[in-house]
Formats: C-alpha cells, structure tokens, sequence
C-alpha cells in the first residue's frame, strides 16, 4: 500500500471505478444533499432527513479521524476526470473484543442498479477483515428494502432474521434484518 496505509485500520482504498476515501471538510456539500434526498434516506431509520447544512458538517465532524475513533466513512468517488462523488459507506459499532463491527453504506439514486455499491462493499468488506481483523461484520436493512438485501446476499451475507425494533424513528420502531459475514465465509468477489 502507499503511503505507510497498511498499518491503518481506515485506509484509502481503489477499485476498478472507484476511490474510497475517508471523508473531509470538503464533502459538506455531497453529504448535505445525499441525507437531504428522500430517495436515498427512504429506508434510513436511524436518523431524520437532512435540513440543514450543519447536520451535515456533522456527520462529517462524527465521522474524521477514524484511526483514532474506531469508526469511518469511505466517501466513494468514481474515477476520471470530474472526480464525482456518488455515495459512502463505513463501518460503526466496532467491538475490539470480539472483532465485530457494523457496515453502512448509501449510493446516490442516479447510481443504483449499475453495481458501484457492489464494488465499494467488495473493497471495504476485505479491508475490514484485513485491517480491522474482524472476524464478522453485521448489516441491517429495513425491511422493505429489497434492493440492499439483494446486495448483501450476491456478497454471501446471511440473513439471521428480524432484529425487532432496532429503531425508534418519529414516534414508532422498525423492525430490520440482521445480516452477518464471516471471515471464514468469506470469498473474494
């Protein structure tokens, strides 16, 4: 890796289409209206709708420093000239002990369906096993979201059922799926 990356538990990382990495001041505005699109936030629960700037510097402000907080988010930025950038994902809920952590991820509408999130998860999934050495990673999906849920099995995810009221969002729970990988499961795309 360059630059000294490979003792980072939050690298940089590059696939065939895309940069990740981690997020800075300069993506307030990406982020601002990536959370500010009902689209994209339809089946996040875990937080209200973007409507204003500072909600967004932060997130970011949550999310810098990841080597020293235990947590990031990957900024995903296709190749080529324009450098633009089309969603992230991250990992959260880091349990040292027992080498779990949580997987995020959104992708801007205009992207979904053309396997941009697919290649990040790739990238980021071998990152956390390599990196972070987790030995599993969850992910949970409202329940209505069948595009995600679709992902997470093409990557060999396993549906572990429903986790009931993971969370409270404007007076009322939601159930989510429970998905989990395995490092031993785990076989490069």
């Amino acid at each position: 890796m360059k630059n000294g990356q490979s003792s980072k538990k939050f690298p940089n990382l590059e696939t065939d289409r895309l940069l990740l990495r981690n997020i800075t001041n300069e993506d307030v505005d990406f982020i601002y209206r990536l959370f500010s699109d009902e689209r994209v936030c339809e089946f996040l629960y875990d937080e209200e709708i973007y409507i204003s700037r500072k909600d967004a510097i932060e997130f970011v402000e949550w999310n810098q420093d990841p080597e020293e907080k235990g947590h990031n988010r990957w900024v995903l930025v296709k190749k080529g000239a324009n450098k633009e950038q089309i969603g992230t994902c991250g990992y959260d809920n880091w349990d040292r002990m027992n080498n779990i952590a949580e997987i995020g991820y959104d992708l801007w509408h205009e992207f979904w369906g053309q396997g941009y999130m697919k290649e990040a998860l790739i990238s980021a999934i071998e990152s956390g096993f390599n990196h972070m050495k987790l030995n599993r990673i969850n992910a949970f999906v409202a329940l209505d979201n069948v595009n995600s849920m679709k992902l997470l099995e093409k990557l060999g995810f396993v549906n572990e059922g429903v986790y009931r009221d993971k969370h409270l969002f404007r007076g009322k729970y939601y159930d989510h799926y429970s998905f989990s990988l395995l490092k031993r499961d785990w076989n490069q795309q």
